[in-house]
């Protein structure tokens, strides 16, 4: 009788490697999934170092310079950089920092319109040496509040507006946020232009766009400026009145400015020493609408810089303080221009399209400058009023600026294409839902305040 194949006591082991003929076999290898060597902290090889040139003095090496190619057992010849006899923007090489003449040994910190500050509100009211004031003005509340203000039909005309930014401007399913704010506001202040034939002074206003802000001030031992385009501004014949009375503005020597030590009020900002002192609205000295009224700003206009709501209300103050220090100094400062500094500004008449100004810090400003500022991103609308009563921001004591803020006003709730459903409920139904007037009229309030 032949002996079984397999024994009895064999172990599931032997069984598992032996192949269906009864002969061993040979066992696939187990893939194992290990991880690369960067992120095992494993060194990849080390590059050789590249071979120091020995110069001996007295003997000439000995080259394949003069034969134009390669040859074994020449040395390889150091060649000489090749300086162009004509100037070429695409190969230009910047010169170190500190031999450029506008070089300063104390730094300079920029905000600019991609600045995103660390504590958003709180830091703008230290660099700007500001009190808050939480809402908006007596006197804009009570523009919003009139009926005799309002445009005729205003609810439904409002509506349509959203209507077309959100669904009958387009040819996509669902609207980009850029686009449809971009839209909104365009179209909300063309309706706010409508009462232009009861308001004869909103004539004397323009709107412009991709102008250059320049400020500059000192706060505590630094010095600050403010640079960059920052959205649409409208600007006027003649300056928006002063919303608080001199002995209003006496009584902010008593406010003490909030701190966030240890957090640094310089964070976030560019720190830069080539800069040059300069205060510049954007426009030319003899511009027949010099005062800036309005700034309007769109959240997301930027694709490569997102902001927080907290830093986007930053942003807004800024740059609403920037206006107003330039334009401060261009009422109450001497007027200079530097073909240097404003180089490609000039038109063939060489005229100057840049005006400059500067002037020595005052405590308290004859009259104040108020400028305005609205941000949304297609449905949430930010309102704040500046006003700039002095100019002596270096210590934290005696008066203060003005900022009055009004945060977060929706505009409506829903701009639905197709109805939002839950558990075969209709939770929200298709178009536009919980529209919200009041947060048009305080829109219309701030475009009607100083017509």
């Amino acid at each position: 009788m032949a002996a079984p194949l397999l024994s009895h006591t064999a172990s599931p082991a032997v069984v598992r490697g032996l192949s269906p003929h009864g002969a061993a076999c040979c066992r696939l290898p187990r893939r194992r999934f290990g991880v690369s060597g960067g992120m095992s902290a494993k060194s990849g090889p080390e590059r050789p170092k590249p071979r120091e040139r020995v110069e001996i003095p007295g003997l000439e090496m000995i080259t394949y310079e003069k034969r134009m190619h390669y040859v074994p057992g020449l040395a390889k010849p150091a060649y000489r950089r090749w300086e162009r006899d004509y100037k070429d923007p695409r190969f230009y090489v910047s010169p170190p920092a500190q031999e450029m003449p506008l070089f300063k040994e104390k730094p300079c910190y920029i905000y600019t319109q991609r600045t995103s500050a660390l504590e958003g509100v709180r830091q703008a009211l230290w660099l700007t040496k500001s009190q808050r004031m939480s809402g908006l003005p007596a006197q804009l509340l009570s523009l919003a509040d009139s009926s005799a203000h309002q445009i005729p039909d205003q609810d439904e005309r409002v509506q349509d507006a959203i209507r077309h930014a959100r669904f009958w401007d387009t040819t996509q399913k669902r609207p980009g946020k850029k686009k449809y704010g971009r839209t909104l506001l365009h179209n909300l202040l063309h309706l706010c232009a409508t009462l232009q034939p009861r308001h004869p002074a909103l004539g004397r206003r323009i709107l412009a766009e991709k102008y250059s802000l320049a400020a500059t001030w000192s706060r505590g031992q630094d010095l600050f400026q403010i640079r960059g385009q920052n959205g649409l501004l409208h600007n006027c014949m003649d300056p928006l009145p002063e919303l608080s009375g001199k002995q209003e503005v006496a009584d902010t020597a008593g406010h003490t400015l909030e701190t966030f030590y240890p957090v640094s009020p310089t964070i976030d900002l560019q720190k830069v020493q080539v800069y040059q002192e300069v205060n510049s609205t954007g426009f030319a000295a003899d511009y027949a609408y010099p005062h800036p009224h309005t700034l309007y700003f769109l959240e997301g206009a930027d694709d490569n810089c997102k902001l927080q709501p907290e830093q986007f209300r930053a942003k807004m103050l800024m740059f609403a303080f920037g206006n107003a220090l330039a334009c401060a100094h261009k009422l109450y400062g001497v007027s200079f221009c530097c073909k240097s500094v404003c180089a490609g500004s000039f038109s063939r008449s060489n005229r100057c399209f840049s005006g400059f100004w500067q002037t020595q810090p005052q405590p308290v400003l004859d009259r104040p400058v108020t400028v305005q500022a609205v941000g949304t991103n297609g449905r949430i609308f930010q309102f704040l009023v500046f006003q700039l009563n002095t100019t002596t921001l270096e210590e934290d004591d005696g008066i203060k600026n003005q900022v009055w803020l009004d945060e977060d006003a929706e505009l409506y709730d829903f701009a639905k294409v197709r109805p939002l459903i839950k558990k075969k409920q209709i939770v929200v139904p298709a178009g536009l839902s919980g529209y919200k007037p009041e947060t048009f009229s305080k829109f219309l309030a701030l475009y009607l305040h100083g017509a």
